[in-house]
C-alpha cells in the first residue's frame, strides 16, 4: 500500500509508545498528561446533561452549525470575558479539543516548506501536526521565564516565519510561565514584524498560589495593532473532563472562515450533545468551585513531588518548581557520576516500577537527551514520594 508522502516526516507518538510498558502490575507512572478522573465533576455533569436534553433535546441531539451550538459559544464568550478577553460569540469556534485547532491551524496556514517557531520544548502533538502539513519546525529557546524573546526576535528576522506557537501558561512540557514582561514583548513583535502569534492556553487556569499575568489575547488590548496577529486556542479538557472534546478557537474573521471550511471537510461539527452538556455546565455556575478544588489538590501534589525530588535525587537533577498546570520539566545532571541520559534513566526507572517521559521528543530539533518530563496529576502524595523513592534508586 502506498501511503501519502506527507507521513514521511511524522512518526508515532514516543508518549503512546511508552504506554504499552505500563501494564506492568503496580507501575506509578508520572508518565501521562491527563487530569485526575477522580476529581471530575461527576454530579454537576450528570446535571447538566439532563438539563441539555430536558431544555433543548433537538439542539443536543440534531446535527449542528460547524461554528459551533450557539448557547455554548455565548458561554464561552462570558467565560473568557472572566479572563480578560473581550470576544464575541460569533468571534470564536468550538473545536474538538485544543488538538483540532492545532489542526485546523495546520490546514489553513501551512503550505509544504513554510517555516514555523515553536518552543524548545513543546508540546509534542503539536511537533507532529504541524510537520504533516510540511512545516519546517524551526526552535525558540526557554527558561523558566518561557521564550527567550531576543532569541525569537532574531528567529523571526532570520527565517520569517508563517507564524510562531507558544504555550505561556504553564507549558507541556516545560511548566514555564512567560513573564509579563515578556508577553508584551511577543506582542510588540508581532506587531512590528506582521507575525501571527498563536497562544495555547489549556492550563491557564491550574495554577497554585496566585493567578498567571494575563493571556496574550487579553493584552492585545494594550498593544495597538496585535488582536489581528493573535489565535488563542483553549479548551475543557484539563480542567472540566477530556472525554467532552470540547476546545474553542479565537482568530481573526478570516482565518476563522477558512478554518470552519476545513472542519466541515473533516467532523462536520463537534459533538452537540457534549457542546450542550458543556454549556449547561458552564451556565451553572459550578466551575469556579471546581477550578478551586482542582487547584488545591494539584498544588499539594507538585509540593510533594518538588520536596521528593529534592529528596531522593538531590544534585542529580535540576528542575523549577511549577506555579501550575500539570508538569515538572527536569534535566538530569550528571552529578557524582548519576546518568545523565533520560532515555536509559526511563528504561531502568520502569525496571524499578515506575514510569516518566524522556524530554527528547519534546524538541523539534537539536534534542535535549537529559531531560525528562513528569506529572504529578493523576498521583496523590503517598504514591508521588513512593515513585520519586523508586526513580532514586533507579538513578
Amino acid at each position: 500500500m502506498q501511503f501519502a508522502t506527507r507521513l514521511d516526516n511524522v512518526e508515532t507518538s514516543a508518549i503512546r509508545e511508552l504506554f504499552k510498558l505500563l501494564g506492568k502490575p503496580g507501575i506509578i507512572s508520572f508518565a501521562g498528561g491527563f487530569p485526575d478522573s477522580a476529581m471530575f465533576d461527576v454530579e454537576g455533569l450528570k446535571e447538566a446533561s439532563a438539563k441539555a436534553l430536558a431544555d433543548e433535546p433537538g439542539g443536543a441531539l440534531q446535527y449542528g452549525a460547524t461554528e459551533g451550538y450557539d448557547p455554548l459559544r455565548a458561554q464561552l464568550s462570558v467565560f473568557m470575558k472572566g479572563k480578560g478577553v473581550e470576544v464575541a460569540p460569533d468571534g470564536l469556534i468550538v473545536t474538538t479539543g485544543s488538538q483540532q485547532a492545532l489542526d485546523l491551524l495546520g490546514k489553513t496556514l501551512i503550505s509544504p516548506g513554510d517555516k514555523v517557531i515553536v518552543e524548545g520544548p513543546t508540546f509534542l502533538a503539536t511537533i507532529q501536526c504541524f510537520r504533516l502539513y510540511g512545516a519546517q519546525l524551526i526552535s525558540a529557546p526557554i527558561d523558566a521565564e518561557g521564550v527567550q524573546v531576543d532569541r525569537l526576535e532574531e528567529l523571526i528576522v532570520e527565517h520569517k516565519p508563517k507564524f510562531v506557537y507558544l504555550i505561556p501558561t504553564f507549558g507541556n512540557p516545560s511548566g514555564a510561565m512567560l513573564s509579563l514582561e515578556r508577553r508584551r514583548k511577543v506582542l510588540e513583535l508581532a506587531v512590528e514584524h506582521g507575525t501571527v502569534i498563536v497562544e495555547d492556553d489549556p492550563y491557564g487556569d491550574l495554577y497554585f498560589d496566585k493567578a498567571p499575568p494575563p493571556s496574550l489575547m487579553s493584552l492585545t488590548n494594550e498593544v495597538p495593532g496585535s488582536r489581528e496577529l493573535v489565535v488563542h486556542c483553549g479548551s475543557l479538557s484539563k480542567v472540566l473532563s477530556p472525554g467532552l472534546r470540547i476546545g474553542w478557537m479565537i482568530a481573526p474573521t478570516e482565518l476563522l472562515a477558512k478554518a470552519t471550511m476545513c472542519k466541515q471537510f473533516s467532523d462536520a461539527h463537534t459533538s452537540t450533545f457534549a457542546q450542550a452538556t458543556a454549556a449547561q455546565y458552564l451556565k451553572s455556575g459550578r466551575m469556579p468551585a471546581t477550578l478551586a478544588h482542582v487547584r488545591k489538590v494539584y498544588a499539594e501534589r507538585a509540593a510533594a513531588m518538588g520536596a521528593a525530588l529534592k529528596r531522593e535525587l538531590g544534585d542529580a537533577i535540576a528542575f523549577t518548581q511549577p506555579g501550575g498546570g500539570l508538569f515538572f520539566w527536569a534535566r538530569l545532571t550528571g552529578a557524582n557520576g548519576k546518568l545523565a541520559d533520560a532515555g536509559e534513566f526511563a528504561r531502568r526507572a520502569i525496571e524499578k516500577g515506575v514510569a516518566f517521559v524522556p524530554g527528547a521528543p519534546f524538541f523539534a530539533e537539536k534534542p535535549d537527551i537529559a531531560t525528562l518530563r513528569l506529572s504529578f496529576a493523576t498521583a496523590n502524595v503517598e504514591k508521588i514520594e513512593e515513585g520519586i523513592a523508586r526513580l532514586g534508586a533507579a538513578l
